[in-house]
């Protein structure tokens, strides 16, 4: 053998790069199947107002409504943070759309699907707020339905 030491480094580095290779790469962020857009809102002090909160389900799936036709099915439902100087009244879902699938065409589904906007009625004092909450849900496709998920959401309040 001519250059051992040279061999010794070209064998540590193919057993270097092997490892690497096989080092295990850390699971993709949890996909959010519905995501969630508004603007901060100005509402007038000591009003009933109503804050409007926007959803989105991504194409190709959809999401149980908040009264679904079945109890087994996981409804979606938001969940609002106390906030002091402000009266929160049960948050107004929309009317879902009945869905059925190719293989069941019978049972008919109550879901949202594309945009959907959850209303909040309101009293609030004077001030700057916000307004945190969570929206649990439960998506599904055509073959399948997925874990429930928790989409967190926040909105600026400016009553005057």
């Amino acid at each position: 053998m001519k250059h051992p030491i040279a061999l010794a480094v070209l064998m540590l580095s193919g057993l270097a790069w092997a490892q690497q290779g096989s080092l295990s790469v850390p699971p993709p962020k949890p996909k959010q199947y519905v995501t969630y857009s508004t603007e901060a809102q100005d509402l007038n002090a000591g009003k009933k107002s109503v804050i409007e909160l926007r959803f989105h389900v991504m194409d190709g799936f959809h999401v149980n409504s908040h009264t679904p036709k079945s109890e087994l099915l996981i409804p979606t439902k938001l969940d609002l943070q106390p906030v002091a100087d402000m009266k929160i009244s049960p948050a107004e879902y929309p009317a879902g759309t009945l869905y059925s699938f190719s293989f069941e065409p019978n049972e008919k589904l109550d879901v949202y699907t594309g945009n959907f906007t959850v209303k909040v009625p309101v009293v609030v004092r004077a001030g700057q707020h916000t307004l945190n909450g969570v929206l649990r849900y439960q998506a599904c496709d055509n073959a399948a339905c997925y874990p429930p998920r928790s989409l967190p959401v926040q909105i600026a309040v400016t009553a005057k």
